[in-house]
């Protein structure tokens, strides 16, 4: 049975430091309750990494159960990464089904419109309006497990059935596709026949393009992982960094 020793104050002794007594630090909890490990990496870098997975929510929340990437938290980190000088370069890792067309796209001009140097990794899945946010990066890159799906604009709920309502979808869909054009090597007859086919879908129109497929077809720049990933983005920003200055030389006085 264990015995404490009171002292002569009455008061208990204070416990023994050592790192069974120590209380974890609040940072150690915060960790363990976000990522489930206390011990994180340093983060001493120049390379800024955004992850988007699950869906990507726009403008109706959805609901507690889906995993999503909001896109107002996106947003101010792109800009937040544009706007701080320590940072030299962009990393978006996708693993995403889809989601909402306006904010997808807001996401993919937010990537296409930065001046510092952006990589996209896409890993498992870049589906539907994750396609132009894959394509959005300087360079991009997919796994070789990883697919891509590419179907027409689809509407859920209530639908208005005027002509005008129809147009506005057409529109959407159009500016899904320039955009995927003007920011890949795919053609627009490659990805309007890739879009539009029947039978790969079980229960749509479209085409899921596995890794190699989607670099033959010129939507993807090559096929890699994380460590291609960071190493071409280090490429990328040692070639966008302006070169030293040299001191002007005094003249020499004879």
């Amino acid at each position: 049975m264990n015995q404490q020793h009171w002292t002569r104050d009455g008061e208990l002794p204070a416990a023994p430091a050592g790192p069974e007594a120590a209380p974890p630090a609040p940072g150690s909890l915060q960790a363990l309750e976000r990522v489930g490990q206390t011990q994180l990496p340093d983060a001493d870098t120049d390379l800024y990494c955004i992850t988007i997975i699950g869906q990507i929510e726009g403008h109706l929340v959805l609901p507690p159960q889906n995993k999503t990437t909001k896109y107002e938290h996106i947003i101010p980190q792109l800009v937040a990464a544009e706007q701080n000088d320590k940072i030299k370069g962009v990393l978006v890792v996708l693993n995403t089904v889809g989601g909402d067309v306006e904010a997808g796209l807001a996401i993919a001009e937010m990537i296409a419109t930065m001046t510092k140097p952006t990589v996209t990794l896409v890993l498992g899945g870049g589906h539907s309006i994750g396609v132009p946010v894959a394509v959005a990066g300087r360079y991009s890159f997919i796994a070789e497990s990883a697919t891509m799906t590419i179907h027409p604009i689809r509407l859920t709920g209530m639908v208005i059935g005027a002509p005008a309502s129809w147009e506005y979808l057409e529109r959407m869909q159009e500016r899904v596709v320039r955009f995927v054009v003007d920011h890949s090597k795919i053609s627009e007859a490659q990805f309007r026949e890739l879009m539009m086919k029947t039978g790969e879908l079980a229960r749509d129109i479209g085409t899921t393009v596995m890794g190699k497929d989607a670099v033959r077809y010129g939507l993807i720049d090559d096929i890699g992982g994380i460590g291609k990933a960071l190493a071409k983005l280090r490429e990328l920003v040692d070639a966008s960094a302006p070169p030293p200055q040299t001191p002007p030389q005094k003249p020499v006085i004879q």
